[in-house]
This record gives C-alpha cells, structure tokens and sequence, in this order.
C-alpha cells in the first residue's frame, strides 16, 4: 500500500509509517485490495487527510468503520457518493442539523464540503472488505488512528471533537481536554437515536459557537 496522504500529515506522521505496525497493515491492505473487493477505492484511503490538511482541521469528528457497500465509502466516515442514498446515521444527522441550525435536509450525503472546511472525518479503521463490517479491525489501522488524534491533540490548539457514541468516546483519553473543546452524546444511528441519546445535542451549533469564540471561522454545515 503506497501512503499517498497529504505533505501536511507526512510531516507529523512520518514516524508512524516507518513502525512495523505499520509496514504488517500495509502487507495486509494490499493483499485484501489484490483478493477481495474492498472500500474505499485506494486513492481515498487517506482522503479524509486530503480534504481537511493538517494546518487547517479544526474540527475532528471520529467515526469507526467505512461503509462496505458499492459505491458507498469515500474515505470521510459518516460519508457517502453523490447520488447514493443515505444510510439511517447520516439522515439523524442530517435531521439534527435540520433542527439546530435550521438548514434544509441536503440531496447530497457527500460530506467533502465539511471536510474542505477543516473537518477531519476520521474513521478508526480507514479499509473494510465489502459486505463485510469490521473485517479490518484490530489490523494496525486502530494504532495509527490513535496516533492521528494525539498529534492533533498534542501539536494544535482549540480543537473541536466530536464523539458520538461508546467507540468514539472511549477516544477522550488521548485528548487534552484543557486545550481541546470536546462535545459528547449518543451515536446518530437509529438504535440509539431513537432512545433519545441523539437528537437535541446541537453539536453543530455548539461547535460553531465555540470556534466564533476562538475567533475561527464557523463551519457551514
């Protein structure tokens, strides 16, 4: 697996490509990608990086497993392919921008307009073979994952994370909540949603008017 990740992540992560851990998942990502269909498409493996450089992320959201369907999957979690339709956690999502900010429910589940903004879409584990979920977890992606959030965490200032549900909360732990706002609730899929531990969270209005406090420019979700 070629690591074709933006020069600004290269620099701050350099190091993680030359661990074995590392070098053992990329023999295992090319032998999945070369055997079995797997998503996302290898050229948005570290699209989440592309979109959102390091200089300019401000705002982190922390997903688990890309989507494993055709067509699906583009390398920003939570994220779908124009045209394709959305998946019951990005229409909470969705719904619950609808109410906090008052904004129309979007045609498109693409969410590279976030990450253009500064929003890192970071899912835990970057590949996944289809129809299979989690069938690349505890691979080495997990370790690299952790390693992105410290450096954010340890190398910038006044972030924003956002944890949605037990996964990515248990994330908080290497996170400097002294120089980092950090926004919790319940994951947006419809299991907890529907319980009452998504909708009413105003993650994004919240979000936005911390960022205006820190003299940041919103985001325009």
């Amino acid at each position: 697996m070629q690591v074709n990740i933006h020069p600004s992540w290269k620099s701050h992560l350099q190091n993680e490509f030359k661990m074995p851990y590392f070098s053992t998942l990329a023999s295992f990502v090319r032998s999945e990608y070369r055997e079995h269909s797997c998503f996302p498409p290898g050229k948005q493996i570290f699209a989440a990086f592309d979109h959102s450089t390091f200089d300019k992320t401000k705002v982190v959201i922390i997903g688990q497993d890309p989507y494993h369907g055709p067509g699906q999957a583009n390398g920003l979690c939570f994220s779908v392919n124009d045209g394709i339709p959305h998946p019951p956690s990005l229409i909470n999502i969705f719904k619950e921008i609808e109410t906090d900010l008052e904004k129309p429910y979007p045609l498109s589940g693409n969410l590279e307009r976030w990450a253009d903004q500064g929003v890192l879409l970071l899912n835990a584990t970057l590949t996944v073979r289809a129809y299979q979920a989690g069938s690349h977890q505890g691979k080495g992606w997990e370790t690299f994952t952790d390693a992105v959030i410290r450096k954010l965490s340890s190398e910038k200032e006044e972030l924003v994370f956002l944890l949605w549900g037990g996964y990515a909360k248990r994330k908080s732990g290497l996170i400097n909540s002294k120089k980092h706002h950090i926004l919790t609730s319940g994951h947006p899929s419809p299991l907890s949603a529907n319980r009452g531990y998504w909708f009413g969270n105003k993650h994004f209005s919240q979000t936005n008017e911390f960022l205006l406090k820190m003299n940041k420019s919103p985001i325009d979700w």
